[in-house]
């Protein structure tokens, strides 16, 4: 994977990109501001990029404008976010277009080397990674779609919104891949999404879920 990583922080930016190389990304950029985060995200070598929410000059919302701007530009264009905090506004205006190849994670998250790394590799591939507590918070808030599901069609499409597989959600939940499929139609069927060739419906589910 070729990365660009965006991060105010020196010691955070150091440490993200030692912690990816060592893991096979290579990283194209490494910046420090929106300014330049803006022109590396423009380089056709980068498959993606690792960013702050909140970037110089005033600290607001900068990273996540600049993930905005890219994949106007670059459709799909693969953006792991990273948040200090729970911003369930700055979440939903990631996953506003609704394609997948999305991230957002808090930085806590990446202590647990394995599961970033591999949070990272899953966006780049495609699929979509939300963090915990960004689920928990959206999930109380909201009343459609989720109060057409059943309590265990929610667990389910909260373990599939961290981009787990059925096997991993099956392992979760304690129950069988074969349960974990049935909950899966199900949570397809009451979200409207119908079988299509062209789409993931798992990626479709969480964005239907998450989205404003």
């Amino acid at each position: 994977m070729r990365l660009v990583v965006a991060e105010d922080n020196a010691l955070l930016r150091d440490g993200l990109i030692r912690l990816l190389e060592a893991n096979g990304c290579t990283i194209v950029a490494a910046v420090d501001n929106a300014t330049t985060l803006a022109t590396a995200l423009r380089d056709n070598d980068a498959e993606g990029a690792v960013l702050d929410v909140r970037m110089p000059p005033t600290f607001t919302d900068e990273g996540l404008k600049a993930a905005v701007a890219v994949r106007a530009e670059r459709p799909g264009f693969p953006v792991m976010v990273l948040s200090q905090y729970v911003e369930q506004l700055y979440a939903r205006e990631l996953l506003a277009s609704g394609q997948g190849a999305i991230g957002y994670l808090l930085k806590d998250r990446v202590a647990n080397v394995g599961e970033f790394v591999d949070g990272v590799r899953r966006v780049v591939a495609g699929g979509t990674v939300i963090d915990p507590e960004v689920i928990a918070t959206i999930m109380a808030k909201r009343e459609e779609p989720v109060d057409r599901l059943t309590a265990r069609e929610q667990e389910v499409l909260a373990l599939m919104a961290e981009g787990r597989s059925n096997q991993a959600i099956a392992s979760a939940l304690f129950v069988s891949e074969k349960a974990v499929a049935k909950h899966t139609n199900s949570i397809f069927a009451k979200l409207d999404l119908p079988v299509a060739e062209d789409d993931n419906r798992r990626v479709r589910a969480v964005l239907a879920w998450l989205r404003v």
